[in-house]
């Protein structure tokens, strides 16, 4: 049995994460932290696989705490994954979000979301 090594996963996420995400204004996926700390990349991930479910266009970085909210909201009503992290908590860590909760969180989503597309 081939052991999974965990850079794999976190570079596979990665991609993932950047190919559902391409072409939305404002996102920018490099890593597990800085990448999502605004919001956005979490509402275009779901807007992708839920393009009805809201209007990404409307989103700004700047309103952080509504990016959070309508994400971790849609997330949780369309994938049924609670969010792992509060939107507190996002908001406190600025722009170094800690990248163990927000992968481990888009682990979670990913393994909803992966068959979908």
């Amino acid at each position: 049995m081939k052991r999974v090594n965990p850079a794999d996963i976190k570079d596979m996420l990665l991609r993932w994460s950047r190919a559902k995400t391409r072409g939305y204004e404002g996102v920018n996926i490099e890593n597990f932290s800085g990448s999502w700390a605004d919001g956005l990349a979490f509402c275009a991930l779901i807007h992708h696989f839920f393009p009805d479910s809201f209007d990404f266009s409307q989103l700004s970085g700047e309103n952080r705490r509504q990016n959070f909210e309508i994400a971790f909201k849609t997330i949780e009503e369309k994938i049924e994954v609670p969010p792992m992290i509060s939107v507190d908590d996002m908001l406190a860590m600025k722009d170094k979000p800690d990248w163990k909760c927000l992968f481990t969180y888009l682990q979670a989503v990913y393994r909803k979301l992966h068959d979908k597309d």
